[in-house]
């Protein structure tokens, strides 16, 4: 029962005419139809999608309890939905407090059910006893079926209220009354629950709908998390004269499967499985044998069961959940997974001597960067902040998942086995990295990014900067050596594009750590002069320039150069490269004179490779035209002559670009790896395999 207060406006000016009779009683579902966003969060999309899994959540309530492992949701074409299970079905015999059939109570009074201590559920998602009786007074119509003692038993409610209608859908004829319908006969031994219903259209927003995309993402994580359980989602509405849908869930590996399925990249170790159990004690009301509710000290215990594992990725990826029930902001089980899992951490690089004792402890974010995990935690009567259940608020979590933690992961960090012992190394170093990753970056960020695109002073002095400060005009040349710096100079509209030489070969970064590569003066100046960081930090919108072009000599070194940018680019710019923004200049290997152009002919030709110079040679030859010998071939940029290198490299108008493009993330990461990276072995097997198909000619393009 709820009281909301009324206060007539001649009230409000004077407080004598405030009297009870002014205030308004709510009684039963009332309550729920006047306030539903306090029972489902929103009547938009999101509170009709919660009003379907208080359904569905009961039904899997059975199957946590061994007594369902089928069930059925169908989203019918006349907007009902209907959900179907096998377990034991809602009670039908009369409650002996209320006098009123089982299926009556569950579906009409709050806080009622088989979740409040009475030995029905050991764990559950419903707490409240609220969930399937606030679908019902929120619907126009809804249906039950219940499979019991050999007979099928059946009510009807219309918005909260029990009765019976003749004919389909909410808008038929509906006659109150509380008898259940007995009258079809049930297969012998067959038991379970049917609960079909029309949401209410005068309390959910006209464009309010369920996702199908959300449906079958929930449904596959329940089957995940309750291991045997089959889910069937059948979509007949038809939407934009779509077929019938239908999708089966079905997972029988549990949370490591699951964690394994959300997980983004690649792994460094297995999936590990932490699990164990704690007792707290809680003051909670109890039914006696005389139905009165008497205040008494339980003992409860908490089943902890943690599946993770760390990727070669950054981000970071835990899912947490109470009984199956989602808690997507966490609470204190994800507190103690959190706070445990960094003490450990510290005690373990310490132990072992891989955090130096100048250095700072990890945070919680070092130790879970590139982490994939599922937390889940199971328990009677969990503490929810509200129904919609998204937060954890039983404080006895946080202590029993810590321990737990600490207690597996420790275990993990100091094993003794060989395999275990390479990869607990494996993860460390990743964890020490990132802790030293996030250093580095801060000082890098504090002391070297620049806070507008005008202010140069900060900028390396080799830099020749443009005028303009325009993103999607301005271009940055790096230009390898100060020779083809001097040219390029020359060459360059320093209104917008700008040249930043750089010294030989920069540091291989695939190999590097990214301390190293920060200290790196080439690789620093590069990030410097982009402007927008590095790594997890790098920011798109910040880059100074709106393309990267290198510019390297047309051999072997000049590849050898692209391709180290490239690894730069790709390891810690990546959004650059992913935007299309990085370029390669293509600049021409020959130069033909002709002796006796003709008019309007230039009198130089160039040409990008060997086959376009003989197929030049050979139409100049058709034609009767001479040209100077020897051909020039450009060895270097810095051969070409200001006005040679602006028309044929730098002009826009002139010039040929190569986009750099990762389409294939997967594939440019494997070809990066085995050129560029530490381990030696494939990469000289490549050579080797590949040394026979090698065409010489073109070493030097």
């Amino acid at each position: 029962m709820t009281a909301e207060q009324t206060v007539p406006a001649s009230a409000q000016q004077d407080g004598s005419n405030y009297t009870a009779r002014h205030l308004l009683v709510l009684e039963g579902l009332e309550a729920v139809r006047k306030r539903p966003g306090m029972y489902i969060g929103s009547t938009d999309s999101r509170g009709l999608m919660h009003c379907l899994w208080e359904i569905i959540d009961n039904a899997v309530d059975e199957a946590l309890a061994g007594f369902c492992d089928h069930i059925d949701v169908f989203l019918h074409g006349d907007g009902s939905v209907e959900v179907r299970d096998n377990g034991r079905g809602i009670p039908v015999d009369i409650e002996p407090k209320t006098g009123l059939s089982g299926v009556e109570v569950v579906m009409t009074k709050l806080h009622a059910g088989g979740k409040f201590g009475g030995g029905s559920y050991a764990a559950s998602g419903g707490l409240h006893g609220v969930g399937a009786s606030v679908v019902n007074a929120l619907s126009a119509r809804l249906d039950v079926e219940v499979d019991r003692s050999s007979h099928v038993h059946a009510l009807s409610f219309r918005r909260g209220a029990p009765g019976s209608f003749k004919g389909d859908g909410p808008d038929a004829a509906f006659t109150p009354g509380s008898t259940l319908d007995k009258s079809r006969k049930a297969p012998r031994g067959k038991t379970g629950t049917r609960v079909r219903y029309w949401a209410d259209r005068q309390i959910f927003l006209k464009d309010a709908k369920l996702s199908l995309e959300h449906l079958h993402n929930r449904a596959r994580q329940t089957a995940f998390l309750v291991p045997g359980l089959t889910i069937v989602v059948r979509d007949e509405r038809g939407v934009d004269g779509a077929p019938v849908d239908e999708q089966v869930f079905r997972f029988d590996g549990g949370i490591a499967e699951f964690c394994d399925f959300l997980a983004p990249d690649k792994p460094v170790c297995d999936t590990l499985r932490f699990t164990g159990q704690g007792t707290f004690k809680e003051t909670v009301p109890v039914l006696d044998e005389l139905g009165h509710m008497t205040p008494t000290e339980v003992v409860r215990e908490l089943g902890v069961d943690i599946a993770l594992r760390w990727g070669t990725g950054y981000d970071t990826t835990v899912r947490s959940f109470v009984n199956i029930i989602s808690t997507p902001k966490g609470g204190t089980h994800v507190a103690g997974f959190e706070r445990s899992m960094a003490k450990t951490f510290n005690e373990a690089l310490r132990a072992a001597k891989l955090l130096r004792v100048a250095e700072d402890d990890i945070t919680k974010d070092d130790a879970m960067e590139g982490l994939t995990a599922v937390v889940t935690v199971r328990l009677a009567e969990p503490q929810f902040e509200g129904q919609t259940k998204e937060v954890l608020g039983t404080s006895a979590a946080q202590r029993i998942v810590a321990a737990v933690v600490a207690k597996e992961l420790k275990e993990f960090l100091t094993s003794t086995k060989r395999d275990a012992k390479a990869q607990a190394r494996t993860v460390m170093d990743k964890v020490v990295s990132a802790a030293r990753t996030r250093v580095a970056a801060r000082q890098h960020k504090d002391a070297q990014r620049r806070k507008t695109a005008l202010e140069t002073s900060s900028l390396p002095a080799k830099l020749a900067d443009c005028r303009s400060d325009d993103v999607d005009r301005t271009e940055l040349f790096i230009v390898e050596g100060d020779s083809a710096l001097g040219t390029a100079k020359v060459a360059r509209n320093s209104e917008f594009q700008a040249l930043l030489p750089i010294r030989g070969k920069i540091l291989n970064v695939q190999k590097a750590s990214v301390s190293d590569m920060l200290k790196n003066a080439e690789c620093g100046a590069i990030i410097q002069v982009i402007g927008a960081g590095s790594g997890r930090t790098f920011d798109i919108d910040q880059a100074r320039y709106g393309k990267v072009i290198m510019m390297a000599d047309a051999d072997v070194d000049g590849s050898h150069i692209r391709c180290l940018l490239l690894t730069l680019f790709q390891r810690y710019m990546r959004p650059m490269v992913e935007a299309g923004r990085v370029f390669a200049a293509v600049p021409p290997l020959h130069r033909i004179e002709l002796t006796n152009p003709r008019k309007g002919q230039e009198k130089y030709i160039y040409t990008y490779s060997d086959s376009e110079l003989r197929n030049t040679l050979l139409e100049l030859q058709r034609k009767g035209q001479r040209w100077k010998d020897p051909i020039q071939r450009y060895k270097g940029l810095g051969e070409m002559d200001a006005d040679q290198l602006a028309e044929t490299t730098m002009d826009p108008r002139h010039r040929v670009l190569r986009r750099i493009n990762l389409g294939d993330l997967d594939a440019a990461e494997k070809i990066f790896d085995l050129l560029m990276g530490n381990d030696v072995a494939p990469r000289k097997e490549f050579i080797v395999d590949s040394a026979s198909t090698l065409d010489r000619s073109r070493i030097d393009v």
